[in-house]
Protein backbone atom coordinates (compact mmCIF):
# COMPACT_ATOMS: atom_id res chain seq x y z
CA UNK A 1 0.00 0.00 0.00
CA UNK A 2 1.04 3.63 -0.41
CA UNK A 3 1.21 5.29 3.11
CA UNK A 4 0.95 9.04 3.55
CA UNK A 5 1.00 10.83 6.86
CA UNK A 6 -0.71 13.32 8.09
CA UNK A 7 2.07 15.95 9.62
CA UNK A 8 5.78 16.26 8.60
CA UNK A 9 6.79 15.24 12.23
CA UNK A 10 4.20 12.44 12.53
CA UNK A 11 5.98 11.32 9.46
CA UNK A 12 9.96 11.93 10.70
CA UNK A 13 8.55 9.64 13.45
CA UNK A 14 7.53 7.20 11.74
CA UNK A 15 10.40 6.71 8.96
CA UNK A 16 13.04 7.56 11.33
CA UNK A 17 14.30 4.87 14.03
CA UNK A 18 16.16 7.28 16.07
CA UNK A 19 13.48 9.34 16.41
CA UNK A 20 10.77 6.77 16.78
CA UNK A 21 12.86 5.37 19.90
CA UNK A 22 13.33 9.28 21.12
CA UNK A 23 9.55 9.76 21.17
CA UNK A 24 8.13 6.52 21.87
CA UNK A 25 11.03 4.11 23.66
CA UNK A 26 12.65 1.20 21.77
CA UNK A 27 9.72 -1.41 22.03
CA UNK A 28 6.76 0.23 21.20
CA UNK A 29 9.60 2.27 18.18
CA UNK A 30 10.26 -1.51 16.93
CA UNK A 31 6.48 -2.27 17.06
CA UNK A 32 5.95 0.89 14.96
CA UNK A 33 8.17 0.15 12.16
CA UNK A 34 7.11 -3.93 11.92
CA UNK A 35 3.57 -1.92 11.58
CA UNK A 36 4.46 0.15 8.64
CA UNK A 37 6.21 -2.82 7.03
CA UNK A 38 3.14 -4.84 7.15
CA UNK A 39 1.20 -2.20 5.94
CA UNK A 40 3.48 -1.20 2.87
CA UNK A 41 4.36 -4.87 2.02
CA UNK A 42 0.20 -5.69 1.88
CA UNK A 43 -1.61 -4.71 -2.00
CA UNK A 44 -4.65 -4.02 -0.06
CA UNK A 45 -5.95 -3.49 3.29
CA UNK A 46 -7.70 -6.50 3.56
CA UNK A 47 -4.02 -8.01 3.57
CA UNK A 48 -3.57 -6.92 6.93
CA UNK A 49 -4.55 -9.45 9.47
CA UNK A 50 -8.01 -8.41 11.78
CA UNK A 51 -6.44 -11.08 14.54
CA UNK A 52 -3.46 -10.17 17.03
CA UNK A 53 -0.64 -9.49 16.70
CA UNK A 54 -1.83 -6.05 14.31
CA UNK A 55 -5.75 -6.30 15.25
CA UNK A 56 -6.53 -4.35 12.20
CA UNK A 57 -10.04 -2.85 12.90
CA UNK A 58 -12.40 0.04 12.40
CA UNK A 59 -13.07 2.74 15.01
CA UNK A 60 -16.16 3.92 15.81
CA UNK A 61 -18.04 6.91 17.69
CA UNK A 62 -16.01 10.29 17.29
CA UNK A 63 -13.33 8.26 15.49
CA UNK A 64 -15.65 6.73 12.79
CA UNK A 65 -13.71 6.14 9.50
CA UNK A 66 -10.62 5.48 11.21
CA UNK A 67 -8.78 2.33 11.23
CA UNK A 68 -6.37 1.26 13.68
CA UNK A 69 -3.44 -1.71 14.36
CA UNK A 70 -2.30 -2.18 17.74
CA UNK A 71 1.18 -1.19 18.35
CA UNK A 72 2.49 -1.68 22.26
CA UNK A 73 -0.74 -1.44 24.73
CA UNK A 74 -2.89 0.88 24.91
CA UNK A 75 -1.37 2.29 21.86
CA UNK A 76 -2.65 2.23 18.47
CA UNK A 77 -1.39 3.37 14.89
CA UNK A 78 -4.26 5.27 13.60
CA UNK A 79 -5.42 5.78 9.73
CA UNK A 80 -8.10 6.70 7.03
CA UNK A 81 -8.32 5.40 3.91
CA UNK A 82 -6.52 7.80 1.39
CA UNK A 83 -8.17 6.25 -1.71
CA UNK A 84 -10.02 9.16 -3.69
CA UNK A 85 -13.12 8.45 -3.69
CA UNK A 86 -13.05 6.53 -0.47
CA UNK A 87 -14.53 2.91 -1.61
CA UNK A 88 -17.23 1.49 0.06
CA UNK A 89 -19.64 -1.76 0.36
CA UNK A 90 -23.71 -1.54 -0.33
CA UNK A 91 -23.89 -1.61 3.81
CA UNK A 92 -21.61 1.63 4.09
CA UNK A 93 -18.56 -0.18 5.61
CA UNK A 94 -15.38 0.18 3.68
CA UNK A 95 -14.69 -1.82 1.06
CA UNK A 96 -10.86 -3.44 2.36
CA UNK A 97 -9.95 -5.11 -0.59
CA UNK A 98 -10.22 -1.61 -2.48
CA UNK A 99 -8.19 0.32 0.01
CA UNK A 100 -4.65 0.46 -1.45
CA UNK A 101 -3.81 3.72 -0.19
CA UNK A 102 -3.68 5.50 3.72
CA UNK A 103 -2.78 8.30 5.51
CA UNK A 104 -1.45 7.84 9.13
CA UNK A 105 -2.95 10.67 11.13
CA UNK A 106 -2.18 9.76 14.93
CA UNK A 107 -0.30 7.31 17.06
CA UNK A 108 -2.27 6.93 19.99
CA UNK A 109 -4.42 5.49 23.57
CA UNK A 110 -7.61 6.00 21.59
CA UNK A 111 -9.33 3.87 25.32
Amino acid sequence: MVIYFKTKKLQKVCNNKNEAIKKLGSKMAGKLQRRLMELTAASCLADISRLPPSRCHQLSGNRDGQLSVDLEHPYRLLFISANDPVPVIQDGGLDWTQITEIEIVEIADTH
